[in-house]
C-alpha cells in the first residue's frame, strides 16, 4: 500500500509516520513544507493542479492529512486548516489515483458540551473559537467531497512531543522551572477544565487502522474519559517528584495536596504562574469512542500517567 502523508513533521504527523513506516506493507511518501519532506509543497498556497500532477505521478492508495495550524488568528487558521483541505479534496477529485483520504479533525469542532456527557459523532458541532471553526469547515469539505474519506476527530492529544503551548506542555514547563529554581509552590490557573486526553501514539494507531479500513464519515478518537486538569497536574507532580504545593488561582483556596507533598515557602522568591490557554470547549469535553471500537477495531492503550511521564521526561531535559 502506497501512502502519501501530508504534515509528517508535525506533532501528530511524526508519530503517524513512525507507525506507518513500521508496517512492511506500507510504502510511505512524505509531503510538506520542511526540507526533510520527500516532496516540498505548501498546501495553503499551492494549487490543486500542481498537487493533482503529483498524485498522478505517485499514485497513492491512501492520503493522510495531518497538516494544519493550532494557533494564530482566524485568517491564518482558515488558510492552513480550511483552504489547505480544499486543495487536497480538489486535487483528489481531479486525480486518477482514486486514493482514500484520512483527514485529521479535532474535538474542538464540537465546542462545549454538557457536564458529564459523552460526545458522539452525531452531536451538532458548535465550535467555540476560530480553531474549531476552521477545522469544522475542513471536515464539511471532506464529507461533501464525494471522496472515499474518513475524518478522525482527535480530542486532546498528549504524550511525547506535546507542544509547550498546550495545557499539559505549559504545566510541565512551569513545574520544571519551579523545580529548577527551588520554588516551594507553583501557582496555576485554568485547572478546572476537564478534557479527554488521548496519547499521540494511540492516535497514530487509529490513523493506521483508518487507512486500512473502509470506514467513512466522522470517527471520534479519545480515551472516553474526561480528566480534570488539576488532577492531571497532581499526577504530573508525582511523576516529576515535585515536593512543593500546587495552588490553583481560580479554584478553591488552599494547596492541592493529593500526591504533592508539603509546601515549602520562600517569602523572598515569587512563585511562577502558568495559565493553560483556552480552547473554546468550555469546562467539559469527553468523547464517545464506541464508533472507533466498532468500525476500526481501535481502543486506546496508553494511560494518562504514562503520557504525562513522557511529557515530563522531555520537559526535564530542556536547558
Amino acid at each position: 500500500m502506497r501512502v502519501l502523508l501530508i504534515g509528517a513533521n508535525g506533532y501528530l504527523g511524526r508519530f503517524v509516520a513512525d507507525r506507518l513506516l513500521a508496517d512492511p506493507a506500507v510504502q510511505l511518501t512524505a509531503l510538506g513544507r520542511g526540507d526533510d519532506a520527500d516532496v516540498r509543497f505548501d498546501l495553503a498556497s499551492g494549487s490543486p493542479g500542481a498537487l493533482t500532477r503529483f498524485l498522478d505521478a505517485v499514485h497513492p492508495g491512501v492520503v493522510v492529512n495531518c497538516a494544519g495550524a493550532t494557533r494564530g488568528g482566524a485568517r491564518e487558521l482558515t488558510r492552513h486548516n480550511t483552504v489547505a483541505v480544499a486543495t487536497v479534496c480538489e486535487a483528489l477529485r481531479r486525480s486518477g489515483c482514486g486514493a482514500r483520504l484520512v483527514q485529521i479533525g479535532c474535538g474542538a469542532e464540537y465546542g462545549p458540551s454538557q457536564l458529564g456527557s459523552s460526545t458522539a459523532e452525531d452531536a451538532v458541532p458548535r465550535p467555540g473559537g476560530p480553531y474549531g471553526v476552521s477545522k469544522l469547515a475542513a471536515t464539511e469539505l471532506v464529507l461533501g467531497s464525494g471522496l472515499d474519506a474518513v475524518v478522525l476527530r482527535v480530542f486532546s492529544p498528549a504524550g511525547p512531543g506535546t507542544p509547550a503551548g498546550s495545557p499539559l506542555g505549559r504545566l510541565a514547563e512551569a513545574m520544571r522551572r519551579a523545580m529548577q529554581s527551588g520554588d516551594g509552590e507553583l501557582k496555576l490557573g485554568g485547572l478546572g477544565a476537564q478534557r479527554d486526553f488521548v496519547d499521540v501514539r494511540d492516535v497514530a494507531r487509529a490513523v493506521h487502522a483508518a487507512s486500512l479500513s473502509a470506514a467513512q464519515g466522522v470517527i471520534n478518537i479519545g480515551s472516553g474519559r474526561a480528566v480534570r486538569l488539576r488532577d492531571a497536574a497532581s499526577v504530573l507532580a508525582r511523576v516529576a517528584g515535585y515536593g512543593g504545593a500546587l495552588h490553583e488561582l481560580d479554584g478553591p483556596p488552599g494547596p492541592l495536596r493529593a500526591a504533592i507533598g508539603h509546601p515549602r515557602t520562600d517569602p523572598d522568591h515569587a512563585a511562577p504562574v502558568a495559565y493553560p490557554y483556552p480552547d473554546g470547549c468550555g469546562s467539559w469535553q469527553q468523547a464517545d469512542v464506541r464508533t472507533a471500537r466498532d468500525r476500526l477495531g481501535w481502543r486506546p492503550r496508553i494511560n494518562l500517567e504514562e503520557s504525562l511521564a513522557d511529557i515530563w521526561m522531555e520537559a526535564a531535559c530542556r536547558i
